[in-house]
């Protein structure tokens, strides 16, 4: 499985703030009030892969170099299940997609709304929401990256200790 390429999650992020700018620049009249708690639930799930990242982390380093994690008594932690590491790997490389996708939309509504804000009263509540937006958003795609990064095998090219052993 290869990484994300930063390159076209800038490239997604960008045509989609575009593409989206276009879109709210021709129906934010019609458009219902955007609520500051709608980016929120990227947040949450920044914050959880962030943890997960760090706990995937802890394991895997213990693991490699055969100790208990930081915290547990010896032979209390299960060796980390090669599935899992590859199941919670697709799901990084998701989550940095979709947070590139929000990071464009959020973005787009932002570049409509920011030079209206002296004009529209609703500008300014939206301008709000779209910057929690993009924020968060970016915070699940740098949480994803590095969720990511932390299921790679490392560079020594040593797999057995990459790999938990079959042995209880």
């Amino acid at each position: 499985m290869t990484s994300v390429r930063r390159r076209d999650l800038l490239a997604l992020a960008v045509g989609l703030a575009v593409a989206s700018w276009l879109l709210v620049r021709a129906g934010y009249g019609s458009l219902p009030q955007l609520q500051w708690w709608l980016p929120v639930p990227l947040g949450v799930l920044a914050v959880a892969e962030l943890l997960g990242a760090r706990t995937l982390a802890a394991r895997l380093s213990a693991q490699r170099d055969r100790r208990p994690p930081p915290g547990r008594a010896p032979g209390a932690t299960r060796p980390v299940e090669p599935m899992l590491v590859a199941r919670v790997a697709v799901l990084a490389q998701a989550s940095a997609y979709v947070g590139a996708v929000l990071v464009g939309c959020w973005a787009g509504l932002l570049l409509h709304t920011v030079p209206q804000l002296g004009r529209l009263s609703a500008a300014t509540a939206d301008t709000v929401t779209g910057v929690l937006g993009v924020l968060f958003a970016a915070a699940l795609t740098g949480a994803a990256l590095w969720l990511e990064h932390v299921c790679k095998i490392p560079p020594d090219g040593d797999d057995d200790a990459a790999a938990p052993s079959a042995r209880a």
